[in-house]
């Protein structure tokens, strides 16, 4: 499912415009990302819960020379998905 496909799936359940179900998606995606950006977790009862994982720094290789590199500390995004999610997938 793309994003457009989600919009018209909110806007049929909803009865809202494109427009308003595109501006409702958005609203929800930015929350969602400046929650995060601040390190903040953001769980979504029944559905999930978004946070930010810690990855240390590590030594790696280049694929192309071979040459070991040393990858610096980040900051990625996680998802655990809530049991009502899980069930609704199995």
């Amino acid at each position: 499912m793309l994003k457009k496909d989600l919009v018209q799936a909110v806007a049929d359940k909803t009865g809202l415009t494109k427009k308003d179900a595109t501006a409702a998606i958005e609203s929800l995606l930015d929350t969602i990302r400046e929650s995060l950006s601040k390190g903040e977790a953001v769980l979504i009862t029944n559905f999930g819960k978004f946070d930010v994982g810690h990855r240390a720094a590590r030594a790696g290789i280049n694929p192309k020379t071979l040459e070991k590199i040393q990858l610096p500390a980040t900051n990625v995004p996680r998802f655990k998905a809530g049991k009502a999610l899980k069930e609704a997938v199995k």
